[in-house]
């Protein structure tokens, strides 16, 4: 078993992955897109080196031909703790002992409830799904039942929202989606009030919520996200903050904790069950309640779903929670990335491409950006920088940290991110990354044909 990839020729990699291959190709016979998350499509990877993978264990993945990686995104952000964390297993095994699912409530969706409040204060309710999407819609659909409005307002520079017609019809993956419903969702742009008070004052008494990440890759500007907070309150609108990625990243109590500023619904979900399927919408009691029982009004069917409580699931919540709490993990992310970007950059600007090898984003969400000559972003660098990164046991579709990473593996990664940048400069200095590319070049997700 190799421990790590090898790095080839020029033009080529010592890397081989036959049996990934292979399952690639039976993937897409039987799945469609050949995997069940579009992000995760061998088409974001060089052609023949999209690693199926066998199993992980802390900050390490092995794939099906024996390599093992350094990984980096985890299970696209939500396994923040590491693969197969001990804490988490036991909680989980615990839970499938005794049974998941029940014909009524277990004791444990309400002390799963109490647990995430205890660590969201800012919420009076909750009610746990299984994933980001329904989350999000049941928020959208919670806001137009509150308000009586039809619009929602996105937030036009933050990339995904949920899988369903009200967003993925903004999307130029929109096959499929009814026009009807895509001229209910109107965009706002992050980090400008003025613009949003605009498309307020445009659609008066129309919009029902403004959604949106309260922070991504850059920092709310100063006063943003008040601001944000008493335009909803002036124009009579619901302000949800998707906290899919922010919660647990930022802070215990999610970037709303971290900043201070309180939304009436906000969504969790990815690093809160550490790989298992769990998300969650949280909120105001008078907004929740109207999916509800106790109150007088038309009833919301908020979210109904056969296994979103299932006992594991939210065994393996709780878990995360109390080893967030008890252990500072959020401060550990930050110093791993913290560690990690300085690397990357120094690495970076030693080979002269620090201008296009841009790391980007909160110290505990980091990305990266591959830049052409011309510093524009480019799908023909980023394979370069990919394939080299593959060939050096490291698979980083982004640079975000888990706190199962150790000094060694940030250290290694560096290394192998150096000799990337090699190539990299090579590439610059030919004006063309098409001898380093080994196929054809990683695609961007959202696009309109295959």
């Amino acid at each position: 078993m190799n421990t790590q990839g090898t790095e080839g020729t020029e033009g080529t990699q010592g890397l081989r992955l036959p049996r990934s291959r292979m399952a690639n190709e039976r993937l897409h016979a039987l799945v469609p897109g050949g995997a069940h998350t579009y992000a995760k499509g061998d088409d974001q990877y060089p052609e023949d080196l999209a690693p199926v993978i066998s199993h992980g264990r802390g900050a390490h993945v092995w794939d099906i031909d024996g390599n093992r990686y350094v990984e980096y995104g985890s299970g696209l952000r939500s396994v923040s703790l590491g693969h197969a964390h001990p804490r988490v297993i036991e909680a989980v095994r615990r839970e499938l002992d005794r049974g998941s699912n029940f014909v009524r409530p277990s004791v444990v969706e309400l002390e799963a409830a109490e647990r995430l409040l205890a660590t969201v204060p800012t919420a009076e309710m909750v009610k746990f799904a299984k994933n980001g999407s329904d989350a999000t819609t049941a928020a959208v659909r919670l806001a137009r039942a509150a308000t009586g409005r039809p619009r929602v307002a996105i937030c036009a520079d933050h990339p995904f929202f949920s899988g369903d017609d009200w967003f993925i019809g903004t999307t130029p993956m929109s096959a499929g989606v009814p026009a009807a419903t895509n001229e209910l969702t109107v965009a706002f742009p992050y980090g400008d009030l003025a613009a949003t008070e605009e498309l307020l004052t445009r659609y008066r008494d129309e919009v029902a919520c403004l959604i949106l990440e309260p922070a991504t890759h850059t920092e709310p500007p100063p006063g943003y996200l008040a601001g944000l907070r008493e335009l909803a309150d002036r124009y009579g609108c619901v302000l949800i903050f998707d906290e899919m990625i922010t919660g647990f990243r930022w802070s215990e109590a999610g970037a709303q904790g971290l900043y201070g500023v309180v939304p009436d619904l906000s969504t969790f979900g990815k690093a809160l069950g550490n790989g298992f399927a769990v998300s969650a919408l949280a909120g105001r009691r008078d907004l929740m309640e109207r999916g509800g029982l106790r109150h007088s009004g038309d009833r919301v069917f908020l979210l109904s779903t056969t296994h979103g409580a299932e006992t594991h699931s939210l065994a393996a919540a709780m878990a995360v929670l109390t080893t967030y709490a008890e252990e500072g993990v959020t401060a550990r992310l930050h110093a791993l990335g913290e560690r990690l970007a300085a690397g990357v950059r120094a690495a970076a600007a030693d080979m002269g491409v620090g201008d296009h090898i841009v790391v980007r984003g909160r110290a505990s969400n980091l990305v990266f950006a591959t830049l052409d000559e011309n510093r524009q972003p480019s799908q023909g660098y980023r394979t370069l920088f990919l394939r080299r990164l593959l060939a050096g046991g490291v698979l980083a579709p982004s640079f975000v940290v888990s706190s199962a990473l150790d000094d060694a593996d940030i250290d290694h990664t560096v290394e192998v991110v150096a000799q990337a940048c090699a190539v990299y400069r090579k590439a610059l200095d030919a004006a063309d990354p098409t001898p380093w590319l080994g196929g054809r070049p990683v695609k961007p997700v959202f696009r309109r044909l295959a």
